[in-house]
Parts: structure tokens; sequence; C-alpha cells
């Protein structure tokens, strides 16, 4: 196990605290006006599932475990879950759906993922930082309305919402962030 300090604790981190294993699923740094920086971590207990809560002051010592980041392609789902294969050495390995969480929406076949390995078991995924989806529906653009203004809603090919500028339309390949589902920029294909 290493130490370190809670500021530099990620999505997809995986912590040991009080002799259990958690994925960290979010962590956000609050510094207030006054009093002492925060971090708020959410994570999901690996044993069971059971999500919680945990805050620590930013100094603080976390213990992280030592797991072993693979780059894996993903094949297919099915009733036993998602399957992704070892481009190096082809072993096929099968994550559940409360692994992949939310991040489900933006696999694609044959996309390179992360996965965070701990003794052969999968524990988190790390996706690329943006995917390239279609807009599937649109609201037609308000005249009069600029683009530097305001955004509009759009459904991505995934069924995920999001915010795009007035001048995309339904058909148009966009680049998406995939930590916070935002719109990146037009798809240069």
């Amino acid at each position: 196990m290493v130490k370190v300090i809670a500021s530099s604790v990620r999505k997809g981190n995986v912590l040991e605290v009080e002799g259990k294993l958690y994925v960290v699923l979010t962590a956000q740094n609050f510094h207030p006006g006054k009093g002492t920086p925060v971090t708020q971590v959410d994570m999901r207990r690996i044993v069971d599932g059971v999500k919680v809560s945990e805050r620590w002051r930013t100094t603080e010592q976390v213990e992280r475990a030592f797991v072993e980041d693979v780059n894996f392609q993903y094949l297919y789902e099915d009733g036993e879950g998602f399957h992704f294969m070892n481009p190096e050495s082809y072993d096929q390995i099968v994550v559940d759906a409360d692994t992949m969480g939310d991040q489900k929406a933006y696999l694609q076949e044959g996309m390179t993922c992360i996965l965070s390995m701990y003794n052969g078991i999968a524990l988190a995924l790390q996706l690329p930082r943006h995917v390239t989806l279609e807009i599937m529906e649109t609201e037609p653009v308000v005249k009069g309305q600029t683009a530097s203004s305001s955004y509009k809603p759009a459904i991505l090919s995934n069924g995920l919402r999001t915010l795009v500028p007035p001048h995309i339309n339904a058909g148009t390949r966009v680049v998406i962030a995939t930590e916070d589902n935002s719109y990146v920029e037009r798809a240069k294909d």
C-alpha cells in the first residue's frame, strides 16, 4: 500500500480504508474562504458494492492499494456482463455491470480502455477522455440565438443527453468528454 495525500485522489483509484478496498467514483476538492480545504470522495466498497462518502482534509494521508492498470479492448456485452480482451495476450475478462457503473453508455466495440486489476479481478474502468458520437435529435435553431451565448439540448447515439451549440444539427458527429458528458467539438471525420 502507498500513502498519498487526499487531494491527489482521482476517479478510478483504489483506496484501502479500515482494511477494506474501495473504488473511487468521484473526488472533489473544496477550498472554502475560511477553514481547511477538504476532499470529498464517493466510493464503492469492492466486496459488497456498498457506496460510501468520505471527507478528508486535503493534506491527510490515505492508503492507495497497488493495482495494475492494463489496456483492454472492449468486445461486446451479453447476459454475463461486459467482455474485454487483452490485445497482447488475447486473454478475455468479463466485467459485471456494477463495476461498469454509468460509464457503460460510452463503450464502443473495439474501444481501448484501461482496467484497474487487483489479483486478477477488474475493479474499475478508465475510458478514453473523449469519444465521438452522433447527435440523434436536437431542437431547431431559434432565430437570433448566437453561437457563443447559449447551448441547446441534444440526445446522443448512446441515449445520453448533453448540451450542444446552436449550429449542431441531428446527424452531426461530435466529440464528447466522458468525464462530464459535455460537448468538446465537432468531429473532424
